[in-house]
């Protein structure tokens, strides 16, 4: 394995070298086959857990409102996760903290399929989130390191579709371990764990960067207590009555304690030796506009969990029924996502996030407009589907990879989760709320989703403010080897 230094130059600002770990493309499709199972192992979780919550519920004597805490706990720790795991790879080395980061997923899931009370399984649950907050990012990051640039989109489109091969398999998958017992759901993770660490072990690059400064514990330790009260806070709105509940003691001191730490954190980075977060990424115009852009998505992508109530409140269909109405969006966003990904080794990412924003607002709108049209239901969900296929998994994580150098990667797509989780977290309360202020049913959903399409039509309009492509390839000449000191794992 080899280096190659690439100088890439925006308009009116320095490019940091770009660094691609040279591999051969058989390593680099048997890398990407492991990438792509580590990365689904974590999806189908998050997809076949739903099924199983009545037999919890029953197995373990909890109550409706306390097995909500197991998407909550799972939430919160995989957000907090998932920043300080992206630049743990950026200083140990990707391999040994993807190898942390699955054997961190197969201990939760031996925890929760063992778990003798609901408190054991929480525990479980956190410790598969830790793991799995990082398994994504690093895999970006890999493919940041050792695929060439104009291969690059390709690779991350097929990594964005397994969410769409999750939704479909999950509860499949789900309904038949089920026939067993719920343990199987988190039992079947074990061997998939554990063939994960031998394949990556072999596969996945050892390079190790040789740093001297030292870790940013205290970025580290801020930023995740401004992500848990975020999380708690916005957890805690009951969208009916918004105005009480945002002044209640379970939301506004959670609320206000997080926007405390945004300047506490932004000062601890810009006097960190090494700092979690690098502010002069930050200040990027590149970089805040795919925040912007990931914070949106994450808003339309959560309002999707309300389709379901709004075909049954608007097509008048049993609630059964309605989740089926979801498969126009999750069919068209996983075959979109590898068409994307090709797209963007063609065209480059403006075009594609353009697009992506353009057919996600439109859709969300349409919803709007559908009254009781099944056909208009269903093309809505076919636009947002497609809509969202260029944009998550691939074309941000795209740009961001092109923005940081490799001493970085990890970290930047660690800030692009951090955003798009913002948005996930705050798009439900938006959607309760704005449903609630219409008096709920059919059209305070709809206005809702409007609400979404029109957020995200302006991101599409500040989209334009874009940089262009920029060549990946500079002349033979402009080449050098980069001799990076580095260390074995």
């Amino acid at each position: 394995m080899t280096d190659r230094s690439v100088g890439l130059a925006g308009p009116g600002e320095p490019r940091r070298p770009e660094v691609v770990n040279v591999v051969d493309e058989r390593s680099r499709n048997r890398m990407l086959a492991v990438l792509f199972v580590g990365v689904l192992m974590g999806a189908l979780d998050i997809a076949i857990v739903g099924p199983a919550l009545p037999a919890i519920q029953a197995g373990l004597g909890v109550g409706s409102r306390a097995i909500a805490w197991i998407f909550t706990i799972y939430v919160l720790f995989n957000l907090i996760s998932t920043p300080l795991m992206a630049k743990l790879s950026d200083r140990f080395g990707r391999r040994s903290i993807y190898l942390l980061d699955v054997a961190l997923f197969g201990l939760g899931s031996l925890v929760v399929a063992a778990s003798p009370s609901f408190s054991v399984l929480l525990v479980g649950r956190a410790v598969q989130a830790i793991g799995s907050g990082g398994i994504f990012p690093v895999a970006s990051a890999v493919i940041g390191d050792t695929f060439p640039a104009d291969r690059r989109g390709r690779a991350l489109g097929l990594i964005g579709a397994v969410f769409g091969v999750a939704f479909l398999l999950g509860p499949l998958l789900g309904g038949l371990l089920l026939q067993l017992s719920w343990h199987w759901l988190f039992l079947i993770n074990i061997p998939v764990a554990a063939w994960l660490i031998v394949a990556a072990s072999r596969l996945l690059p050892s390079k190790r960067p040789a740093r001297s400064a030292p870790f940013d514990w205290r970025g580290t330790a801020t930023l995740s207590a401004l992500l848990a009260a975020l999380a708690l806070g916005v957890n805690h709105i009951d969208s009916a009555q918004l105005g009480s509940s945002l002044l209640s003691g379970r939301v506004l001191p959670y609320l206000l304690g997080a926007l405390v730490l945004v300047p506490v954190f932004w000062a601890l980075e810009l006097g960190a030796a090494d700092p979690l977060v690098r502010p002069g990424l930050l200040r990027r115009r590149q970089v805040a506009l795919v925040g912007a852009f990931a914070l949106g998505t994450g808003l339309a992508e959560t309002s999707l969990v309300f389709l379901p109530s709004l075909a049954v409140s608007a097509l008048h269909v049993r609630a059964a029924t309605a989740s089926f109405l979801l498969l126009p969006v999750v069919v068209l966003s996983g075959i979109g996502a590898p068409i994307a990904g090709r797209l963007l080794d063609a065209l480059g990412a403006k075009p594609v996030i353009q697009s992506g924003l353009a057919l996600t607002a439109l859709g969300l709108v349409l919803f709007d407009l559908t009254g009781s049209s099944l056909i208009f239901f269903i093309l809505a969900g076919a636009l947002v589907g497609l809509g969202l296929s260029s944009l998550l998994g691939a074309p941000l994580r795209y740009v961001m990879l092109e923005e940081a150098g490799e001493s970085e990667r990890g970290a930047a797509q660690g800030v692009l989760k951090v955003f798009s989780g913002s948005g996930q977290l705050l798009g439900g309360a938006l959607v309760g709320a704005v449903a609630a202020s219409q008096g709920g049913g059919a059209q305070g959903y709809r206005t809702a989703l409007l609400v979404i399409g029109l957020v995200t039509a302006a991101l599409a309009i500040l989209s334009f403010a874009m940089r262009g492509r920029v060549t990946a390839e500079a002349p033979a000449s402009s080449r050098s080897a980069s001799t990076p000191s580095s260390a074995s794992d």
